[in-house]
């Protein structure tokens, strides 16, 4: 009981902390100025006045929403005595193994900017910010030469990484659930059992109402639908993340899904935030950035040849070129295993006064099909900036960082063959042994949340979900899910080449369906 009280008191200093630094807490404190002018705050009961003015207002749900998203986002406070590396990971082989994969990240793009003779960053001339400028709602006509650019890193260059992973303490899978595993990952981490997800996730289960099911169950699909979507306007009414929170795991309907994204990310969208956006743009019009020319072919790579996302290229480029001046993404590093990579300025090489962070966000790598699904939800490019940030923060980082949370891409890989492997053996086995390990073909769908392989309708009802439930072992879920429904087809397949063939177009599949029958038609 006393652990408990002193973990509250770490948890709620750690919170006021937070948003002591924030934008909302000085408009509490002006809030609070602008009360005591009102003649119905009295000095003899000055707290609980102050504090009806606040419920009445509105303030208090702001305050609550604002306390909400930082228990969502940040990991409770270990115990002080605790050192902070233990909060960005525990172990001790992930942050060596991360750290590395950074450098090898660095040394390709530093790399790159020797060979091509290129800066990490310029100052643009005045006559090129103008024409910047002047192009800045169809970046998507330019077509500049990006042959001799390549990417930082390929997602198998990646899985090679995850791969080879090995805990020092434990030789030739010594441990309790190596013993038995035959996928490719081969650290111990603890995920779920199917028993475990179906409690985790029972919201999804098969007498429960959906969206995204068009069979009756309990109760006919259009009276559940009214039903939600009235019940979707009053969790909006209320402001309150939490609830919103809850509602979307039973799926958002498609006109209230963009605000009710933005209640539970708390993104509103101020004067303030439009400002600020104003000011990153301003930056990349002003400064040329090598990691400019990346972005702009990973969007070429993600949009152009896509027939969902080709129309939205300028606001892919708008985004990613503001995302990646945008220091306040910094902050995350404090919960990421990750480290924000450093330059130095010229001549000043290995001179802790001289160095920054390059790109300002500490991020070199580029996530397109991350943004290109929310495009269809929001149109106004300084909103759509905020979502995507939020998103990211919380979530599609742990894809791209190698950690030991249940939501990182180590434990996805390592819960989806252990899914596999459990319950579908006689599929595991067989292409183990032609050599297609699965998670050679589903490693791309999750680390990119299925953006690019889902239609829209389908990928949008899947990330409900990740907002719903606050975690992406859904992904993990759902590529086992489909290797279930595609069963029949891979037990006739001979080499990896056939398999991919098989699992090549996922443009057709219904994700709640699959997700159902494979966490709850599953005899365990």
């Amino acid at each position: 009981m006393l652990q408990e009280e002193e973990d509250l008191s770490l948890t709620i200093a750690h919170i006021v902390q937070k948003l002591k630094g924030s934008r909302l807490y000085s408009q509490l404190e002006r809030q609070a100025w602008v009360s005591l002018q009102k003649p119905e705050i009295k000095l003899e009961s000055l707290k609980e006045d102050i504090k009806e003015f606040f419920r009445i207002t509105g303030w208090e749900k702001k305050l609550q929403n604002a306390v909400y998203s930082e228990l969502t986002v940040f990991p409770l406070p270990r115990h002080p005595a605790a050192p902070p590396e233990h909060l960005k990971e525990p172990l001790v082989y992930m942050r060596k193994a991360q750290g590395s994969w950074e450098k090898r990240i660095l040394k390709s793009l530093n790399s790159m900017c020797t060979e091509l003779s290129i800066p990490l960053a310029r100052k643009r001339p005045v006559v090129e910010q103008k024409e910047l400028l002047n192009k800045w709602n169809e970046m998507g006509t330019d077509e500049p030469d990006l042959s001799l650019f390549r990417p930082v890193y390929a997602p198998k260059d990646f899985l090679e990484v995850l791969i080879n992973l090995r805990n020092p303490n434990y030789e030739n899978g010594d441990h309790l659930n190596l013993r038995t595993h035959l996928g490719l990952i081969q650290v111990p981490l603890k995920v779920k059992y199917i028993s475990e997800l179906k409690d985790y996730f029972i919201e999804l289960s098969l007498n429960t109402g959906q969206l995204g099911i068009d069979d009756a169950t309990q109760v006919p699909p259009e009276l559940f639908e009214n039903e939600h979507v009235r019940l979707g306007q009053k969790v909006l009414a209320e402001q309150d993340s939490a609830a919103a929170q809850q509602y979307v795991r039973q799926g958002s309907p498609t006109a209230l899904r963009a605000e009710l994204w933005a209640l539970i990310l708390n993104v509103s969208n101020q004067p303030e935030d439009l400002l600020y956006y104003e000011q990153l743009k301003s930056n990349v019009i002003q400064h040329d950035l090598l990691v400019d020319s990346l972005i702009y072919k990973d969007v070429k790579l993600t949009a152009s040849n896509d027939d969902y996302y080709f129309v939205f290229e300028d606001y892919l480029y708008q985004v990613l070129l503001c995302f990646s001046r945008d220091t306040s993404v910094l902050g995350h590093f404090a919960y990421n295993s990750a480290s924000p990579p450093k330059s130095y300025i010229r001549g000043k090489l290995g001179m802790e006064d001289y160095a920054v962070f390059y790109p300002p966000n500490g991020k070199s790598y580029t996530i397109a099909s991350s943004i290109a699904p929310l495009c269809f939800l929001y149109h106004e490019p300084s909103k759509l900036y905020q979502i995507f940030r939020e998103m990211y923060v919380r979530f599609f980082f742990r894809l791209h960082s190698i950690s030991s949370h249940h939501s990182g891409i180590v434990s996805l890989c390592f819960l989806f063959e252990t899914l596999l492997q459990t319950h579908l053996p006689q599929l595991f086995y067989h292409l183990r042994e032609i050599g297609a390990q699965p998670l050679r073909i589903s490693f791309k769908w999750m680390v990119r949340a299925f953006s690019g392989y889902l239609a829209t309708d389908q990928l949008l009802l899947l990330w409900d979900r990740i907002l719903g439930y606050n975690s992406l072992e859904i992904l993990a879920v759902l590529a086992a899910a489909v290797f279930a429904f595609r069963a029949v087809n891979l037990m006739e397949v001979t080499s990896l080449a056939a398999a991919e063939a098989v699992l090549a177009d996922l443009s057709t599949l219904k994700v709640m369906p699959l997700l159902q029958i494979f966490l709850f038609a599953t005899v365990t």
